[in-house]
């Protein structure tokens, strides 16, 4: 019974297509027989590689082994999980297999691992059980087995024993060295059918899929966040707990990612490695050159179901959603002052400290904003950019001009529940009703004479000169 099963198996493993058939050109090289895909590819390797073939004979051998490579015809490669064993030819694989026929196969219960050792099965399924008999004394690291830790151990005591040759990478593990090279001959064996997105490593295109189907396995147990990848969400997490454990040595600066910390490094340094090529604009990240490069071509993604708004970033969307609902999460502890962002609270902050950053180099006018000081800059340069198209008013705001146009429409949207007064401007309005509570905050230092507004103060005063 048990030579029947066997033999069932082994005619199952025969005839059963490879689940690991690719179709690719295959490039071969004369000195390790490693495979590429294409002719470039081969090129770097050798010259990466094989470096020591240094003078000009071993140079014209080099290139004429390129040159003289065989396009070949398209060629299935079979490998099965069995073993290690690879080939291009389906008749080698046949050979090959016939040798596993008198072996016991060893399968895993819960997945479709399949083995010819007994001992790579038990380890196997400590997969499946949790079981990791190794473990770190210095962390918490744990795994199922012992050269898995003894790598990990280099992480202590910082030892890296494989290096790259061109550039200063060193890591660990000996895999890794192989998978870094890939950076130098440009070799991305992995490539997604959907799109032309391309990588090294496997497991980055298995990670990529999962932009296609949607998938986001892991989610935050405190609020909605899900991701793609482990790291995300472990990154995600520090925003919970607040731990920050980058932090800038010239500022005060903390983060939650290194390469967040390096990005901000350039504000210190003046780096700016993007710039536009229609306009001199530059930046630190790429993220802000594409999202500056949707100016020049009008593209606005993001628009309100509510209104006409439309904008390039989704965050501006959704500032501006809270406009609709109402919501203001930013309030003021020294009055009732709210708002909808953490950077107009931080700008209202200056009234209660007085400080005034931003200053003309031609008065002595002073404020809180840098806009603000772009807009009074005009007043100076004469500039006024916006003009009225039924009379001849113009002005330096682009406000300023559509309350202007209210007196044209007639139209009053500001009244006062006491009286029948309208106006066009809200802040008429507040000063308006400083008639019904009676309130006049400014007076005279000299005599008793108490106004509404500051203007009439200073009418008053001169009347004292």
């Amino acid at each position: 019974m048990r030579k029947k099963i066997l033999k069932q198996k082994s005619v199952n493993i025969l005839t059963k297509k490879p689940s690991g058939a690719s179709t690719k050109y295959i490039f071969e090289c004369d000195g390790c027989s490693k495979k590429f895909s294409t002719k470039d590819i081969l090129a770097k390797h050798i010259s990466y590689s094989h470096k020591t073939q240094k003078n000009q004979k071993n140079t014209t051998a080099v290139r004429t082994q390129v040159e003289q490579t065989p396009v070949p015809q398209l060629t299935e490669i079979f490998n099965y999980d069995i073993c290690e064993f690879k080939t291009s030819q389906k008749r080698c694989i046949l050979a090959h297999l016939k040798a596993h026929v008198a072996e016991q196969v060893y399968c895993c219960n819960n997945c479709d691992y399949k083995s010819i050792k007994k001992d790579r099965l038990q380890r196997h399924m400590k997969i499946h059980t949790g079981e990791k008999p190794f473990s770190c004394h210095i962390c918490k690291y744990q795994c199922i087995q012992k050269s898995d830790l003894q790598k990990h151990m280099k992480i202590h005591t910082g030892e890296k024993p494989f290096s790259c040759h061109i550039c200063e990478y060193k890591c660990i593990r000996k895999s890794d060295l192989q998978r870094h090279m890939k950076i130098h001959t440009g070799e991305k064996p992995f490539s997604c059918h959907i799109c032309k997105y391309q990588c090294i490593r496997k497991s980055s295109l298995q990670t990529h899929m999962k932009i296609h189907t949607g998938e986001k396995p892991f989610s935050c147990h405190i609020c909605k966040y899900q991701c793609i990848r482990k790291s995300d969400l472990q990154r995600h997490m520090k925003i919970h707990t607040g731990e920050k454990p980058f932090s800038c040595n010239i500022c005060e600066y903390k983060c939650i990612q290194k390469s967040d910390l390096q990005t901000h490094m350039k504000i210190h340094t003046g780096e700016k490695p993007f710039s536009c090529h229609i306009c001199k604009y530059q930046c630190i990240r790429k993220i802000d050159l594409q999202r500056h490069m949707k100016i020049h071509t009008g593209e606005k993604p993001f628009s309100c179901h509510m209104c006409k708004y439309q904008c390039i970033q989704k965050s501006s969307l959704q500032t501006h959603m809270k406009i609709h609902t109402g919501e203001k999460p930013f309030s003021c502890h020294m009055c009732k002052y709210q708002c909808i962002q953490k950077s107009s609270l931080q700008r209202h902050m200056k009234i209660h400290t007085g400080e005034k950053p931003f200053s003309c180099h031609i008065c002595k006018y002073q404020c809180i904003r840098k806009i603000d000081l772009q807009r009074h800059m005009k007043i100076h340069t004469g500039e006024k950019p916006f003009s009225c198209n039924i009379c001849e008013y113009k002005c330096i705001q682009k406000s300023d001009l559509q309350t202007h146009m209210k007196i044209h429409t007639g139209e009053k949207p500001f009244s006062c529940h006491i009286c029948k007064y309208q106006c066009i401007r809200k802040i008429d309005l507040q000063r308006h009703m400083k008639i019904h509570t009676g309130e006049k905050p400014f007076s005279c230092h000299i005599c008793e004479y108490k106004c509404i507004e500051k203007s009439s103060l200073q009418r008053h005063m001169k009347t004292h000169t």
